[in-house]
């Protein structure tokens, strides 16, 4: 469970999704993924299945009155034993590849389980046994709700969104290294045209897109502890260029990395939120 408070408006971050169910229950947000905006508030939910980068902001938020939400870790085994149990016809079927990221609005269903939930916390004694039972409740109505096949097809092993689930953890546990697109889709088991395209609907980016963002992410974490080295940031995630490097920072970031990286080093990089 995760657990989200926010006091100021429009001030962006970068971090990794995670997959993960996260609830507003006070305040708005802007999520970017690519070229896709995804905008959310008290009342909806967000559906995170796949681990992807990506950039947001509250923008309703402040001292006075936080920005809060909910989170909650979706686990594809868990997934893959409710489907199981559920009668047929009770989860929806996906109809092609589904985006990586979806909002609908909360049932009361839903809300009433995840403040259920919460409230476990001022009962530790009832947490081993309760909150296995309303996490499935939580999973069961996210399955069985506008987003369920997307959450469904995280506890199928063929799936999709599986297939690029896979291609997606080893492009970020190699993000240092070029590569063929042609090797990855064979990877994934797939044709590479059907790999272009499942990928593109799930993450709204190319594999060679999604690999620079994780490089872009991952320099900017190293230069608010190292800006001295700009070259040698750009050079440990994979850059032989330095100014490639600059030029594609610049373009994501909107300033050089030098200059980003005294703005780094005298407030701190900005705090990733607990939930997306």
């Amino acid at each position: 469970v995760l657990i989200g408070r926010a006091e100021q408006a429009y001030q962006n971050s970068s971090a990794m999704s995670g997959t993960v169910l996260a609830l507003i229950a006070q305040g708005a947000k802007t999520l970017a993924l690519g070229d896709r905006v995804y905008e959310y508030r008290a009342g909806q939910y967000l559906v995170a299945s796949v681990d992807l980068p990506v950039t947001g902001h509250y923008t309703e938020a402040s001292r006075e009155v936080p920005a809060l939400g909910f989170g909650l870790v979706l686990q594809p085994a868990a997934i893959a034993e409710l489907l199981l149990t559920a009668p047929a016809g009770a989860v929806p079927r996906a109809g092609g590849t589904p985006s990586a990221l979806a909002v609908s609005d909360a049932p009361v269903a839903l809300v009433d389980a995840a403040v259920r939930l919460l409230r476990l916390l001022d009962q530790p004694r009832d947490i081993p046994v309760l909150a296995p039972l309303i996490t499935r409740e939580i999973l069961w109505r996210l399955v069985t709700g506008p987003q369920g096949a997307t959450v469904g097809q995280l506890g199928l092993a063929d799936s999709s969104l599986t297939h690029v689930a896979r291609a997606v953890r080893w492009i970020r546990d190699h993000y240092r290294e070029s590569f063929r697109v042609e090797e990855v889709a064979r990877m994934s088991g797939m044709s590479v045209s059907a790999f272009h395209r499942a990928f593109q609907a799930v993450t709204a980016m190319s594999p060679i897109q999604f690999q620079k963002q994780l490089r872009l992410q991952q320099a900017r974490l190293l230069l608010a502890t190292r800006g001295h080295d700009v070259t040698g940031v750009g050079h440990r995630v994979g850059y032989d260029s330095p100014s490639q490097f600059s030029r594609e920072y610049r373009r994501q970031f909107g300033v050089p990395p030098s200059q980003d990286s005294v703005h780094l080093r005298d407030a701190g990089p900005a705090p990733a939120p607990a939930v997306p």
